[in-house]
């Protein structure tokens, strides 16, 4: 069943050695979960950089990275936050520049109160206020993004309208900009707050769609459970991702990397993934 999605995998730099015939194996997508770090972004990142690159010698798959994220938004209104916010994705594209990765997650500025609030005014402007917040943080990182040839994909966190993040990166009119779907999330959205459920998010991504995280979850809370042990249904999930052409990268992001092969496993038992 070679015809079915190749699996790629989100771990940290410690995590790769035990993982690394799992990737290299079959060239899998890679996300390094080490660079949202602040601590690590601020002091040497590169020994951790060089030691990534050694242990994926000859990978051919595609490689990215999880941007920084602790405490940031790239929609706030405050100028001197804005210029701190920018200066942070700068270095997560440093360290992109320097693996040479092509893809960097990036966390959506939408919450549910802006989901309830947003249209609590006569007109579009809150909406309109919103996006010129992120372009003034996100203009300068997305032309750099675009010299280095890195797309930075907007990741659902709060997000109850599944369309607002491909309307935000459209408005970048960028191939630096695009979608990202955290399945988890989604489905903590869809069971908490009244949300569609995931594949939903999926059709109404479309082809802006370039990067999932697949987690399992109990649509209560953030899980990262492995596949299989939350209530995502997974079939419905992987037709929509049938229906896409864009090939996003599909990450299993996990919190336990024990869950890493049965998730593989699971998937490919179903004939969606392997």
């Amino acid at each position: 069943m070679t015809d079915l999605p190749l699996l790629g995998v989100a771990l940290p730099t410690s995590a790769l050695e035990t993982m690394q015939d799992f990737i290299l194996s079959e060239n899998r997508d890679l996300e390094l979960q080490d660079f949202f770090d602040a601590d690590l972004l601020n002091g040497d990142w590169k020994p951790v950089a060089d030691r990534a690159r050694a242990l994926l010698s000859g990978h051919a798959g595609r490689l990215g990275i999880h941007g920084p994220f602790w405490g940031l938004s790239i929609a706030s209104p405050d100028p001197d936050m804005r210029a701190l916010n920018a200066r942070k994705f700068m270095q997560g594209l440093e360290v992109c520049e320097y693996l040479g990765a092509t893809q960097m997650v990036i966390h959506s500025p939408y919450s549910t109160w802006d989901f309830n609030n947003l249209d609590n005014f006569p007109d579009r402007s809150a909406y309109e206020r919103m996006l010129e917040y992120c372009h003034l943080t996100m203009d300068p990182v997305v032309k750099r993004a675009e010299e280095i040839g890195v797309t930075m994909v907007v990741e659902n966190i709060q997000d109850k309208d599944p369309d607002i993040r491909r309307i935000l990166a459209d408005s970048f009119a960028s191939p630096a900009m695009a979608v990202s779907i955290d399945t988890g999330h989604a489905h903590y959205a869809h069971g908490s707050t009244g949300a569609p459920p995931v594949d939903y998010y999926v059709r109404r991504a479309g082809n802006r769609l370039e990067h999932v995280h697949l987690q399992d979850a109990d649509g209560y809370a953030d899980r990262h459970w492995a596949i299989g042990e939350g209530t995502i249904c997974w079939p419905a999930v992987f037709r929509a991702l049938g229906e896409v052409t864009s090939k996003p990268r599909l990450i299993l992001e996990l919190r336990d990397k024990a869950g890493i092969l049965p998730s593989v496993g699971y998937l490919n038992r179903l004939g969606l993934a392997r």
